[in-house]
């Protein structure tokens, strides 16, 4: 078990020890948060250690600590993301919400209200989550000073990715013609901060980095992370689930409105695509006439090569940074891993 996995389970154990001599379903409640926290890429807390070591930081069971405490934001959002689309699955399994669904209906609970249960439960397990990170940031052990901006960091963060959330819904209402460039700033807001310009930032704070340094990693995250989301939302329509653990139903059938979408509607095959967009009954069968018309239609291309080219801009972002090479070369090999997935 690394480092940032043992100190998730020693949070999640604690809460659940807590939540044990309150009451029973919030115990349960608790163990099901857990298991929204295990597996996954574990990328936050990679790009964490990773910039902080390069930029010669050695107290790495600080790093970790701090990289955990990204995770549980992670968590936390991905859990109130989850109820936003309706899903009641993750990584092949059930979710928090999907768990306390069931668990309601095993109990002979009507549907409406079983379904109830699962979105308190999820709503409360994400806003839990959302809690700890920030009180496991407060609490990593770093320098008074050092902390301050740790918390100034993730406190932008959550604001940013909220806007980003927010804003991703009310595209997905299509009242009115949404540019590519409306969509790439929603999903910065969505994602990339959150998920690369504030680890980032935080392993260089935690090295002791100057300001210009901290905001030009601000720039290559952001970069690199529009890049990555890009390459996942292919995944989130292309992907295999049980390489993913996302479903590759759930953006087409909540009508996002993704850069994949924007060039779709670009183009002469838009008619036959647009009505998979939206269709909250579509197929797998479905699914795969759609996928083959974004193919052929050119727009699968499209989104590689644009996520291409801001990984590209990324490097030259590093390269006027002098970032070390070894920065470099895993966060260029993490994006090929998650392209090859995409393919």
């Amino acid at each position: 078990m690394s480092t940032v996995d043992a100190r998730l389970r020693q949070l999640f154990d604690e809460g659940a020890a807590h939540a044990e001599a309150i009451d029973g379903d919030y115990h349960q409640l608790w163990l099901a948060l857990g298991r929204a926290g295990e597996g996954g890429k574990r990328l936050r807390p990679a790009l964490v250690t990773a910039t902080y070591g390069a930029l010669g930081g050695r107290d790495l069971p600080l790093a970790a600590r701090v990289g955990a405490a990204i995770e549980l934001l992670h968590t936390a959002f991905v859990i109130h993301d989850d109820i936003i689309d309706g899903d009641e699955t993750r990584r092949g399994r059930p979710n928090v919400t999907g768990t306390f669904t069931e668990r309601a209906r095993s109990s002979g609970a009507p549907l409406d209200r079983a379904a109830t249960f699962g979105l308190t439960a999820g709503i409360l397990a994400g806003d839990l989550a959302l809690v700890a990170a920030i009180r496991a940031t407060a609490l990593a052990g770093a320098p008074p000073r050092t902390t301050e901006r740790l918390l100034e960091l993730v406190d932008r963060a959550v604001h940013v990715t909220a806007a980003g959330e927010l804003a991703d819904v009310r595209l997905s209402l299509d009242l009115a013609p949404v540019s590519l460039g409306e969509i790439l700033t929603m999903e910065e807001h969505k994602t990339a901060v959150y998920s690369f310009e504030l680890p980032l930032q935080a392993g260089a704070v935690l090295a002791g980095a100057d300001a210009p340094l901290v905001r030009g990693l601000g720039d290559f995250g952001r970069l690199v992370g529009i890049g990555f989301q890009l390459l996942d939302d292919l995944q989130g329509v292309f992907g295999d689930e049980a390489v993913t653990g996302k479903s590759a139903l759930s953006d087409l059938r909540e009508g996002k409105v993704t850069p994949l979408v924007a060039h779709a509607r670009s183009t002469a095959a838009w008619p036959e695509i647009a009505p998979f967009v939206g269709d909250r009954g579509l197929t797998p069968s479905g699914a795969a006439v759609a996928r083959d018309l974004l193919t052929r239609c050119g727009s699968r291309r499209f989104i590689e090569d644009l996520a291409g080219s801001y990984v590209t801009a990324a490097l030259g972002v590093a390269e006027r940074l002098e970032l070390p090479a070894d920065l470099l070369d895993w966060v260029t090999s993490m994006t090929d891993d998650l392209a090859r997935r995409a393919a």
